[in-house]
């Protein structure tokens, strides 16, 4: 049996949170479109944009490099303002003007492309990477548990960040609860913060391309050597000496 577009699409989405997505993308059938609609409530808005147009830009990637001919995108919308500079680098992106304003971000396909036979698809590989991304996601799901609240939490408040009472305060638990609980765990407060604004730190320096000093801006930082202390913490060298690292 050929496999289709349509259930790579449903592999994918059952399994997005392994990927580097912070946010969410669920799929949509409509009478003339397939929707995939994206969205990244539990970050803060002054990442929100960046999050979603990557996470756009890399279906687009993916769906690509699956087909020898990429399939045209019938539509993007953003529920964000029209950027300053214009749209043409989203238009060659994905082939078509996005527009803006919207009500949701949506990339829409033709749904007629979802029976459209994958060229290179294997069940025996299939079967395979879909076993593999069971067990990680299990494995990634047993060692959630109180860690994981707490990373969705400081994430959604990394502009301004709580202190670990303050988190244990709106998960209705005792500070002295959180700290046993989270080293039952395996882990710490400390270590869940820092992991926390450590990734938000690389994607924005990395994938974003902002500067030292925006980047410290959009993490909430007043200061930018805070941040590059900071940074150099997490990762033995200051944020410029990095290979992610941009000027001011």
């Amino acid at each position: 049996m050929r496999r289709m577009l349509r259930s790579a699409v449903d592999l994918g989405l059952r399994f997005v949170d392994l990927t580097v997505s912070l946010g969410r993308i669920r799929g949509r059938e409509e009478a003339d479109e397939m929707q995939l609609v994206l969205d990244a409530p539990d970050v803060p808005l002054t990442v929100r944009r960046f999050l979603v147009e990557r996470d756009a830009a890399a279906i687009q990637t993916l769906q690509s490099e699956l087909f020898a001919t990429p399939i045209p995108v019938h539509r993007i919308s953003f529920a964000f303002p029209r950027p300053a500079g214009g749209n043409a680098r989203a238009a060659e992106i994905f082939g078509v003007a996005p527009t803006f304003d919207a009500a949701e971000n949506i990339i829409a396909f033709d749904p007629e492309l979802l029976d459209a036979p994958l060229p290179q698809a294997s069940e025996h590989t299939a079967a395979l990477a879909a076993e593999q991304c069971r067990d990680l996601l299990a494995r990634r799901q047993a060692r959630t548990g109180l860690a994981g609240q707490v990373r969705d939490t400081l994430v959604a408040r990394l502009a301004d960040p709580p202190g670990a009472d303050q988190v244990a305060a709106r998960l209705n638990i005792s500070g002295r609860t959180l700290r046993h609980r989270l080293a039952a765990e395996g882990t710490s407060f400390r270590a869940l913060f820092d992991e926390a604004w450590e990734h938000m730190a690389e994607e924005l320096l990395v994938n974003a391309g902002l500067t030292v000093a925006e980047t410290a801006q959009r993490l909430g930082y007043v200061e930018v050597s805070s941040f590059s202390q900071a940074f150099r913490r997490w990762k033995g060298v200051g944020p410029r000496a990095h290979p992610a690292g941009h000027g001011e």
